[in-house]
C-alpha cells in the first residue's frame, strides 16, 4: 500500500508555512526572554526559574479544558486567533523596553499569557491535523512536523543567540513577534477545518466539561500504550527544562560565555531531534515499531548524565555531544509516539487525548522551572542540573515496562515476514 504524500494537500500546506513562522518565533524567544531578564532587569537565578514556569503554567491550569473546548469549537479560528495574540504579547515586550518602562512584572504577565494562547495552539493542530490529512498521510505529515520542529530549534535558537548577541534581547523578540502575526495571517487560508469538531450524526447529548475531561484522563490513563508513552513524555521535559532553565544563567554568570554559544548548544539539540525524526521511519521497519521506541529510550537516555558535566573547554563539548543524543530520543518518539497515540484514539476524542499530553507534557516543563529556579537559588546551578539528569536517565524506563515495546507497527498496518513496514509507521509525543 502506498502512503499518500501530505505535500499534495492544499491544507497541509499552508498549516505547514504557519508553524514554520510560529516555531522559529518561539524559539527565538525561547533564548531571548531569560537573557533579557538577565541582562536588562538583572534578574536572579529564581526569577529566571520563575519565567520558565509561568511559560508553561497554563498547560496544568487550563491544560486538560482545554481538549474539550477544543474538541467543540472551530479549529481555524482557534489557531488564527491564538497565533495573532502571541503575536500582539510579544511586541509589547520590545516597545516597552523602548520607552523604558519594561518591568519584570510585565515579562511574567507576558509570558503567562503567551502560555495560555500556546495551549490552544497546540492542542488544535495536533487534533486538526488527523482529519486535514487523513489516515494514509498522518505518519509522513507528524514525520514533516517534527522535522520542521527539530529545524526550528536549530535555526531559531541559533539566530535567538545571535540577535541577542549583536543586536539585544528586545531586537530579537520583536522578530519573534513578527513571525506569528504572519503565522496567524497565514492561517486564515485553511478551509478543511472550517466545519468545526468532528461531531456524530443526530442529536449529540449535553455532557458536561467535568465528563468530558474525565474521558480524556480514563482513555490516556487507561489505555498502558498511552499511558507509557506519556509518563515517558513527562520524565524527559522534566529532566530538561530542570537543565536548560538554569543554563542561561550558567552560560552568563558562571562560565561568562555569549549568548551566541548559549544558541548554538540549545541548537545543538535541534540537530538531535532532526535525526531522530530523519530515522524513525527506517528504524522502525527494522526493528519494529514499539521495539525501536522503546530500546532507543533506554540505551540513549542515561547520557543525559553527562550533561551537568559542562564547563569551559572540551567539557562544553562532551555536554553538547550527550544532549544531542539525548535528544535523538525526542525526535523519534515525536514521530513514532505522536502517530501511536493519534491511531489510538477515536476523532471526537482527539482534542481532549491531545489536552491529557500537554497538560502532562508541558505541566512537568512548569514544575520543573519552579523546581530548578528553587534548587538554583538556594542549593546550586550544579545541583539543579544533576537533578534533571537523573529525570532524563530514568525517562526510558516506563516504555521499556509497557507493552509498547512488543508492537510491531501501528495499528491497522501489517508487517511482512521479513519484518519490513507494509506502511511506513511514526509516530510523535
Amino acid at each position: 500500500m502506498t502512503t499518500l504524500s501530505p505535500w499534495r494537500i492544499r491544507d497541509f500546506r499552508t498549516l505547514f508555512s504557519a508553524s514554520a513562522l510560529s516555531v522559529l518565533g518561539m524559539n527565538v524567544s525561547y533564548v531571548a526572554v531569560p537573557l533579557l531578564a538577565l541582562l536588562a532587569l538583572d534578574a536572579s537565578a529564581g526569577q529566571v526559574g520563575l519565567l520558565a514556569a509561568l511559560g508553561t503554567l497554563a498547560f496544568l491550569v487550563i491544560g486538560l479544558p482545554a481538549g474539550a473546548w477544543v474538541d467543540r469549537l472551530a479549529h481555524r479560528r482557534v489557531l488564527v486567533v491564538a497565533a495573532l495574540c502571541r503575536g500582539t504579547l510579544l511586541v509589547s515586550v520590545p516597545l516597552a523596553w523602548w520607552l523604558d518602562v519594561l518591568t519584570f512584572g510585565q515579562l511574567c504577565a507576558v509570558v503567562l499569557l503567551d502560555g495560555v494562547c500556546t495551549v490552544f495552539f497546540d492542542v488544535t493542530a495536533q487534533s486538526t491535523l488527523p482529519r486535514l490529512v487523513g489516515p494514509d498521510a498522518l505518519v509522513p505529515a507528524n514525520a514533516a512536523l517534527v522535522s520542521l520542529q527539530a529545524a526550528g530549534s536549530i535555526t531559531g535558537r541559533g539566530a535567538g543567540g545571535g540577535l541577542v548577541q549583536f543586536l539585544s534581547a528586545p531586537v530579537a523578540l520583536a522578530c519573534a513577534a513578527v513571525g506569528y502575526l504572519i503565522a496567524g495571517l497565514r492561517l486564515m487560508r485553511l478551509k478543511s477545518t472550517d466545519d468545526g469538531p468532528v461531531r456524530k450524526a443526530g442529536p449529540e447529548p449535553a455532557t458536561s466539561l467535568r465528563t468530558q475531561i474525565a474521558e480524556g484522563l480514563r482513555h490516556v490513563l487507561g489505555d498502558a500504550e498511552l499511558r507509557a508513552l506519556a509518563l515517558t513524555g513527562t520524565l524527559s521535559n522534566l529532566g530538561g527544562v530542570m537543565i536548560n532553565t538554569m543554563l542561561p544563567v550558567l552560560f552568563a554568570r558562571e562560565l561568562h560565555l555569549s549568548a551566541g554559544l548559549l544558541g548554538v548548544y540549545w541548537a545543538i539539540g535541534g540537530v538531535g531531534i532532526f535525526l531522530g525524526a530523519w530515522c524513525a521511519r527506517p528504524l522502525a521497519a527494522r526493528f519494529g515499531f514499539g521495539r525501536c521506541l522503546a530500546l532507543v529510550n533506554l540505551c540513549v537516555a542515561p547520557v543525559g548524565l553527562l550533561v551537568p558535566l559542562i564547563d569551559r573547554g572540551p567539557w562544553l563539548w562532551v555536554a553538547s555531544g550527550a544532549w544531542l543524543l539525548f535528544t535523538l530520543t525526542t525526535g523519534l518518539g515525536n514521530v513514532l509516539g505522536v502517530s501511536l497515540r493519534q491511531r489510538l484514539t477515536p476523532a471526537p476524542l482527539l482534542g481532549r487525548m491531545n489536552a491529557t499530553f500537554r497538560f502532562m507534557l508541558m505541566g512537568a516543563m512548569a514544575v520543573a522551572g519552579a523546581l530548578s529556579g528553587l534548587i538554583g537559588e538556594y542549593v546550586s546551578l550544579r545541583a539543579a542540573l544533576w537533578s534533571g539528569a537523573v529525570c532524563l536517565w530514568l525517562s526510558g524506563l516506563p516504555l521499556i515496562l509497557s507493552p509498547v515495546r512488543h508492537r510491531r507497527a501501528l495499528p491497522g498496518e501489517t508487517r511482512t515476514v521479513r519484518g519490513s513496514l507494509n506502511e511506513s509507521a511514526q509516530t510523535p509525543r
